[in-house]
């Protein structure tokens, strides 16, 4: 599945993330657990920010000026109205240049809908978008070997993938970037979450 599609899969079901249903805390518990390694709380991004402004609210409270990227206009409209003083950028991550580097960047439940083949190349493009001491929290899925599927989310076919652990500690550290921590954070599902830190 290409980008343009998750962003018009995204575009149809922007809703269920944005509504008084949605469990609002999803993630915010392990943000503040990667938030314990920052040391410079200067400016944050949010890669595949969603239209909640849920972890954008956790970042401004702690005092980042927070900048979003999301692949679905649905997803931004929602975003913007939530914060009208924040910069979003409509992009793909896979050719998205970075204006500067952060100090901490995000990357929840979103990378993982990036085609199999170019997930290292953007994993290794968020450890360089980050300054010295910089923290990036993202997810992934909890495999071995590479992997790839598509299964129904709110009626859609949704394309996830997964270089497979091992791969992406090589990557961090190729990337000169040390794994902080790294958690089956829903087991038994294969859903990881992983802090790293830039030298």
């Amino acid at each position: 599945m290409t980008p343009e599609q998750t962003a018009l899969i995204y575009d149809r079901i922007a809703q269920h993330w944005d509504c008084s249903e949605f469990n609002n805390s999803n993630g915010i518990g392990q943000h503040e657990r990667a938030l314990r390694f920052v040391s410079e709380f200067g400016s944050a991004i949010d890669i595949g920010c969603g239209g909640s402004g849920r972890i954008i609210n956790l970042l401004q409270s702690r005092g980042f000026t927070v900048e979003g990227l999301d692949l679905s206009e649905e997803m931004l409209k929602r975003a913007r109205r939530h914060h009208p003083e924040v910069r979003f950028h409509m992009a793909d991550i896979c050719s998205w240049r970075f204006p500067k580097r952060y100090d901490f960047i995000t990357a929840w439940d979103s990378i993982w809908h990036v085609p199999l083949s170019r997930q290292p190349g953007v994993l290794r493009k968020l450890c360089d978008g980050l300054t010295p001491g910089g923290v990036l929290i993202f997810t992934t899925g909890g495999v071995e070997t590479p992997d790839e599927v598509t299964n129904p989310c709110f009626g859609q076919p949704l394309y996830h993938a997964a270089p497979g652990i091992p791969a992406i500690l090589r990557i961090l550290e190729e990337a000169e970037c040390a794994c902080r921590h790294l958690e089956y954070d829903q087991f038994p599902e294969k859903h990881v979450y992983i802090i790293a830190q830039r030298a």
